[in-house]
Parts: structure tokens; C-alpha cells; sequence
């Protein structure tokens, strides 16, 4: 089931998709079409975010963060009329500042932005650009099962890459160790499905499943939702 926010008029066509997760939690895409002139028309107290957009000439990047914003709000309006900030935590993730129980996670990537926002639990997003530089870069953050595994193929390497990014958005730990901390099952690449990954730390286990689907034809999407903390496997 897929629809757009009652909020949003039906000719912003940038919002591409919203789709339901659960009763309480919501996956968003929105496609990069936008001037910032627009985007800040229709993210609520813009006012307030004006001040607070990144620094310097980079109007793309400007583009993503603004419309991260939106689309943020876009997904909370569906649960509530309160109003409330969106900002980000010691680890970077976001939050809304006077909703702290919502759980907000946002990534972007050229053309595309994916939020996923809760009422409760724990969320993880990932979206990112099928390229060379993710199979270049495997031996840095892919453990030697998982490199066998995504061999060749740009966009399983991608997709690893996309669903460990995912994972550590979900835990919000500096320091993680990508190739060794956060592993993945190998994988029959498909256009959409679910993946299992492990967090490794010191002393806490846990597995969790990772959605993904192939998103257009040139990217990846990744996103988790836990109501709950999952229990440590021992």
C-alpha cells in the first residue's frame, strides 16, 4: 500500500512514495526535483531551518538536507499535528527535538532521499548510487565470505554496503568496524527482499533483518524497523 501525506498538495511531485512499515512506522521517497527556494515553501517553521542549512556553495547538497527535512515532515505529519524540530544527536542521528520517542532515520544519495520515521522502536535507511567505488573499496569494509559472495556485481556490492550503513544507523555506536562488527548472510541478488546482518561488539550479539529493494535503475534502498531492542544472542 503506497500514498501520499494528506498534508501534501498532490501536484509536489517530488515526494515519490510513502509506504506503511507497520501501523506506527513509515518509509518515505523523494525524488531530487526541486529548487532550495522551493523545498523551504514547504518544510514546516522554515524559518528555523533557514539558519541551520549546511555551509558553503554546494547547492546539491543543500537540496538533499532540505528535502531530508521535508520529507521528514511529511512522514510525522501522518501520526501528529504537533510541531517539532528536527535535529541531530551527539552521534548524528536525527531527531525530532520535541517528539524525542519518534524514531527518525534519513539518507540521500544523487537523486533520491529515503526517510523512515516511527512512533516507537528503532529505524535504519540507506539509499546510495550503484557505482564502481563500492567494489573498489570491499576489502575495507566487506568481511572475505561476504567479498566471495558479492564477486563481481556493482550492485550487490553497492547493496552490502547500503545495508551495513543501515545496521549501524539502527545501533547509532561510533567506532563500529564495518568489516568485522556488522556482517551480513550472503545473498541471491533479487529486485527486492530481506537480509539478515549481525552486530558483533564486545559484549552484545544480536541479528536483524534488512529490507532492500533495487530502486530505479541505478540505486539501492535499504531500511529497517525494530519496535523493539532486539534480544543479545549469546
Amino acid at each position: 500500500m503506497r500514498f501520499l501525506p494528506a498534508c501534501f498538495s498532490p501536484t509536489l511531485m517530488p515526494l515519490h512514495t510513502v509506504t506503511p512499515l507497520a501501523p506506527d512506522a513509515l518509509l518515505g521517497l523523494w525524488h531530487l526535483t526541486d529548487l532550495p527556494t522551493d523545498l523551504l515553501a514547504v518544510v514546516p517553521q522554515a524559518e528555523q531551518y533557514a539558519p541551520l542549512q549546511p555551509a558553503g556553495r554546494d547547492e546539491n547538497r543543500t537540496l538533499q538536507w532540505l528535502a531530508g527535512r521535508a520529507l521528514a515532515h511529511a512522514l510525522l505529519a501522518r501520526f501528529t499535528a504537533a510541531p517539532a524540530l528536527l535535529r541531530n544527536d551527539a552521534n548524528g542521528r536525527p531527531y525530532f527535538e520535541q517528539l524525542p520517542d519518534y524514531a527518525v532515520s534519513l539518507s540521500h544519495s544523487g537523486q533520491w532521499v529515503a526517510g523512515v520515521v516511527a512512533a516507537r522502536g528503532r529505524v535504519g535507511t540507506d539509499v546510495e548510487l550503484i557505482r564502481a567505488k563500492a567494489q573498489k573499496l570491499a576489502p575495507r569494509f566487506l568481511s572475505e565470505t561476504e567479498r566471495a559472495d558479492a564477486g563481481d556485481n556493482e550492485a550487490k556490492n553497492s547493496l552490502y554496503w547500503s545495508a551495513k550503513e543501515t545496521l549501524y544507523k539502527l545501533h547509532s555506536r561510533r567506532g563500529l568496524v564495518f568489516k568485522e562488527q556488522i556482517q551480513l548472510n550472503p545473498f541471491g541478488l533479487r529486485e527486492a527482499g530481506v537480509l539478515t546482518g549481525h552486530l558483533l561488539t564486545e559484549n552484545f550479539r544480536s541479528q536483524h533483518q534488512i529490507h532492500y529493494q533495487l530502486l530505479a535503475p541505478d540505486y539501492v534502498l535499504t531500511y529497517c524497523f525494530e519496535p523493539e531492542a532486539p534480544s543479545a544472542l549469546h
